[in-house]
C-alpha cells in the first residue's frame, strides 16, 4: 500500500461474487488510488462462474479467497460499499469507515436460476461483471 491510496471493502452476504468482482476490478484498474478488500457477513466460497466470467476480462481472481468481516476487525476503511441489499441492512457499524455506500448489483446466481442453459446463465454473470467495472471505473467510487 503506498501513501496515496485509500482502502476500500465490498460487502455482500457471502463474499463469492459481487463483492469479489468489485474487489478484483479495483485492484485492476484502480490500484493507483485504491487498495481494495471484499467479505461476507458469512463465506460461501468462490463462485467458479464468477472466477470464470472475470478470467475473460483478463482479471485473475485465483488468489482471492471467501471471507467473513470479522478478518477485517480493527482495520479502518475510507470507503465501504455494500452491494446486496442483505449486506446493507447487516454492514456491522463496528468497522470504522468514513463512508458507506450501497450499491445494489443484482445477484448472479439467483439470476441465473430464471434460465435455462449453461451459455444463458453466464450471461447472467457477465452482466454484472460488466456493471460492476462501470461502477469501479466511474467517479461514484470515491470517498
Amino acid at each position: 500500500m503506498t501513501s496515496a491510496q485509500k482502502k476500500v471493502l465490498f460487502l455482500c452476504t457471502g463474499n463469492s461474487c459481487r463483492s469479489q468482482m468489485a474487489e478484483a476490478w479495483v485492484n485492476e484498474l484502480r490500484s493507483s488510488e485504491w487498495l481494495a478488500f471484499s467479505a461476507g457477513i458469512e463465506t460461501h466460497g468462490m463462485n467458479p462462474h464468477a472466477v470464470a466470467v472475470m478470467s475473460e476480462s483478463g482479471v485473475d481472481m485465483s488468489n482471492q479467497y471467501s471471507k467473513t468481516i470479522e478478518e477485517f476487525n480493527g482495520l479502518e476503511f475510507d470507503l465501504i460499499v455494500t452491494v446486496c441489499d442483505h449486506a446493507a441492512e447487516s454492514c456491522p457499524v463496528k468497522l470504522p469507515s468514513l463512508v458507506v455506500k450501497h450499491i445494489p448489483f443484482e445477484d448472479p446466481p439467483k439470476m441465473a436460476q430464471q434460465v435455462e442453459n449453461e451459455h444463458d446463465s453466464l450471461m447472467c454473470y457477465r452482466q454484472v461483471r460488466d456493471q460492476i467495472k462501470s461502477f469501479i471505473e466511474s467517479p461514484a467510487l470515491s470517498a
